[in-house]
């Protein structure tokens, strides 16, 4: 491990590097990852990268569920909760269900109990790299808030399927009874298990004498404990882990101070950084060790790969056409009940939805987990198979639908100029109802201090202005760029003044640069 301690070094300056040309380019950067990861590891005298599937599921996915369970909206989660559970139950089902047919029918040595296991293990859709690709585009709220919403659920309900197709290959039995016990524990218990972590741990942060640095420490380590209280007690750590964090996040204000929530978020924010640059690009060098594996198995090259195309085909069908089915469906289910929206959906957004499946880090670990032998000391079969597939689908997922997606969605002109003049409305509106609250508060509450305090007068002033105000005297993108660099220009004033000045302590000279830095932040959500 330590002589190779340069190599991961490099890697992690590689893979910043390779971020930047991502952000430059406007490409996602999963996709440059996970193909310069390739390309590394084809230069001769690469360390070759074996990959601890446990080593994925403990240290990565935990933190990269919590994370994306704190940043998505409850309110929105639950108004689409039909089309979301659907997707990340009902379609994980039929998508694996499809995939143990094809492969049972088509690919030699496969039988419906392995066919279902490779199902399993590529039938969940990866957060990440949607997330990633919709950065560079503007997409309906709707159809962002089903993708993130699918996105929590599917890895819990696809590793359910890959765990009990697992009990059925290595053992050679199903027992349904039991597997109906197991399945509702894994579900009810995980839900229940992050519920309860959950509310233990905002009592921590509510009732101790925590401070900023505390709570954000407590963040980082409460993922960790719940996906491994969850698993210990054999149900499911990923719905332990996204339960606990939809739970955190919708009651977040009422248990960590304002220094807390910005700090946990700049922390959080650069740890996912790191551990998305790192797993997908494990993904591409990944590649060696699992062809090597091929030849064990008498698999040639070409036919895997063919395997391998035509698992990623049916996955791409199979979500898109249960898109335009679970339109239909909703479309039938309006007559006799209370949907989210009631318009109508088009064809472009059920496409859109099932065009973004883009495969990643949950279903190469899952592949990985699958023991090298069977209770009965036999090899497992078609493992080495089962893990080029899993490869080849996560790299064409990545490459053919990620880059093509962003051109799908300019070309469908899914986000009008007219629903962003309209949110832009909301947010201005809201902004200045939000003022006259204030103002009136003030007013009703504190009238003599109001009279007596400077400092009052002047926030009353700033909000009467923000009161007064129309949506045409809001910030503009040039007003914005001149105040930025008017805060730069201050930074350098202060800068040049420490250096100047002895007798001035650097603290005071560091509070001024940080209160600056808070107001430049301030403008990206402006």
């Amino acid at each position: 491990m330590l002589e190779n301690f340069p190599f991961y070094l490099i890697l992690i300056f590689a893979i910043v590097m390779i971020m930047m040309v991502a952000d430059k380019i406007k490409v996602a950067y999963p996709i440059l990852l996970i193909v310069s990861g390739l390309l590394i590891s084809l230069v001769p005298g690469i360390p070759t990268v074996s990959i601890n599937p446990e080593f994925i599921f403990l240290i990565f996915l935990p933190p990269l569920l919590y994370e994306a369970a704190w940043s998505i909206s409850w309110k929105e989660l639950w108004k689409w909760r039909r089309i979301i559970l659907s997707f990340a139950f009902v379609v994980v089902f039929l998508t694996a269900l499809s995939v143990a047919l094809v492969a049972d029918y088509f690919i030699p040595g496969f039988g419906l109990a392995l066919g279902f296991l490779l199902g399993g293990i590529v039938s969940p859709p990866d957060a990440v790299s949607a997330g990633a690709i919709l950065k560079f585009v503007k997409v309906p709220r709707t159809i962002s808030s089903i993708l993130e919403g699918e996105s929590l659920l599917n890895d819990a309900s696809s590793l359910i399927i890959f765990r009990f197709s697992l009990v059925a290959v290595s053992t050679t039995q199903f027992i349904f009874s039991k597997a109906i016990v197991s399945f509702s524990w894994m579900v009810i218990g995980g839900i229940g298990i992050g519920l309860l972590i959950g509310w233990l741990f905002m009592k921590f942060h509510k009732y101790l004498p925590t401070n900023a640095n505390m709570d954000t420490a407590l963040t980082l380590i409460t993922p960790y404990m719940i996906y491994l209280a969850a698993e210990e007690l054999h149900s499911s750590g990923v719905l332990a882990v996204v339960s606990a964090g939809l739970y955190l996040s919708h009651n977040r204000h009422s248990f960590l101070s304002s220094a807390s929530r910005v700090r946990g978020y700049n922390v959080w924010q650069s740890l996912v950084f790191v551990l998305n640059g790192l797993v997908f690009t494990v993904i591409g060098l990944s590649l060696p060790t699992i062809t090597a594996g091929l030849e064990k198995e008498g698999v040639s090259f070409y036919s895997a790969i063919g395997y391998g195309v035509l698992i990623t085909f049916v996955l791409i069908i199979v979500r898109i056409l249960a898109a335009y089915g679970a339109v239909i469906t909703t479309i039938i289910a309006r007559n006799f009940i209370k949907v989210a929206d009631k318009r109508n959906p088009g064809l472009k957004g059920p496409f859109i939805i099932g065009w973004t499946g883009m495969r990643g880090v949950v279903s190469l670990a899952a592949a990985l987990s699958i023991p090298v032998k069977l209770d009965n000391g036999n090899d497992f079969p078609q493992r080495n198979l089962i893990l080029f597939i899993t490869f080849v689908v996560i790299l064409l997922t990545l490459v053919v639908q990620g880059l093509t997606l962003p051109y799908l969605i300019r070309k469908f002109k899914m986000m009008t100029t007219e629903e962003e003049e309209d949110e832009q409305r909301v947010y201005n509106d809201l902004k200045h109802e939000l003022a006259e609250f204030a103002l009136l508060h003030l007013e009703n509450n504190y009238s003599d201090a109001l009279k007596e305090q400077p400092m009052l007068r002047k926030m009353a002033s700033k909000w009467k202005d923000s009161k007064i105000l129309n949506e045409d005297a809001d910030m503009t993108a040039e007003s914005r760029a001149i105040y930025i660099t008017i805060l730069s220009q201050q930074r350098k004033w202060l800068i040049k003044r420490n250096k100047k000045d002895t007798k001035i302590d650097e603290r005071i000279i560091r509070r001024h640069l940080h209160h600056l830095d808070m107001e430049e932040e301030k403008m990206r959500f402006i």
